[in-house]
């Protein structure tokens, strides 16, 4: 399968008199349908990457594919095109007087039919269950419904991949479990591509493939198990475990029995009771 985004020898810096490159030989390729979780201390380069991918900010040597386009000031639009943002901040994102308008904007700029907007309007308020708030105004909104808005917004455009840019951090436990719940709906039954930046461990867990990011270059790369069981290097960037993960070396701390790989929660579950059981 190829992939659906291809980052080759990328190098940036925020001026032309920086020294110190932000990100240093990014190479990277992510298929599509693929959930990537970027992680990192503050300042590693998690969300300058995204900004590069969208075209937001311009690499200082390197190369960006996304699907068929590589991306320079001629095919910008057309790589936008295909990428949805999702920001810390949903406030920033609002330009409409009512979720409806809102979510409208975005077909608008790209001339989409006015009543194929409003069949998808419908549709993508169905998909985050904000039905009954088309009418509201955005900012009188929660601040997971307004994150559901945001997305509502991106789906209208249809793009193959959703970018999260540390889109949980300002939520409340509930809130933020409500929109990690929505990705994980959006991967797997709607096949977006997907890349959340996170400080979240348990959310970066879900993911299909962790990228690790530590001052600007790339320190590791897997699945979550591979990750998560490499307790030295997270420890070294100041990244904490995952719960299942954490609690699994208190057991193994206390002179318990517990196996090498990563346990996920209900794996962890499965080992407590058989654990309850030898007692």
């Amino acid at each position: 399968m190829d992939s659906i985004i291809k980052i080759k020898d990328l190098n940036f810096a925020y001026t032309n008199e920086d020294q110190a490159l932000t990100l240093k030989d990014i190479n990277l390729e992510i298929k599509p349908g693929q959930w990537v979780a970027l992680i990192g201390h503050n300042g590693s380069g998690k969300s300058t990457l995204a900004r590069l991918i969208d075209g937001l900010l311009a690499a200082k040597s390197g190369q960006i594919q996304v699907g068929s386009f590589i991306l320079n000031d001629e095919t910008v639009w057309d790589v936008r095109e295909q990428i949805g943002m999702v920001f810390q901040n949903p406030d920033n994102q609002f330009v409409g007087a009512d979720v409806e308008s809102d979510i409208a904007f975005g077909m608008e700029n790209r001339g989409i039919d006015r009543t194929e907007m409003g069949r998808r309007i419908k549709k993508v308020l169905k998909a985050v269950n904000m039905e009954k708030f088309a009418k509201h105004e955005p900012v009188k909104l929660s601040g997971g419904q307004k994150q559901r808005v945001a997305i509502a917004g991106v789906l209208a455009v249809q793009p193959k991949v959703i970018i999260f840019d540390e889109s949980t951090s300002m939520l409340d436990p509930e809130g933020r479990q409500d929109i990690v719940n929505l990705m994980q709906e959006l991967n797997r039954k709607g096949h977006f591509t997907i890349i959340s930046i996170t400080h979240d461990i348990d959310e970066a867990s879900l993911a299909d493939r962790i990228v690790v990011l530590n001052d600007g270059e790339i320190v590791g790369d897997g699945t979550p198990e591979d990750i998560f069981t490499q307790t030295e290097l997270l420890s070294k960037l100041g990244l904490e475990l995952p719960y299942p993960e954490a609690l699994k070396q208190k057991l193994q701390q206390l002179g318990l029995e517990v196996p090498q790989e990563y346990l996920d929660e209900e794996g962890m579950v499965d080992l407590l009771c058989q654990l309850k059981s030898n007692i």
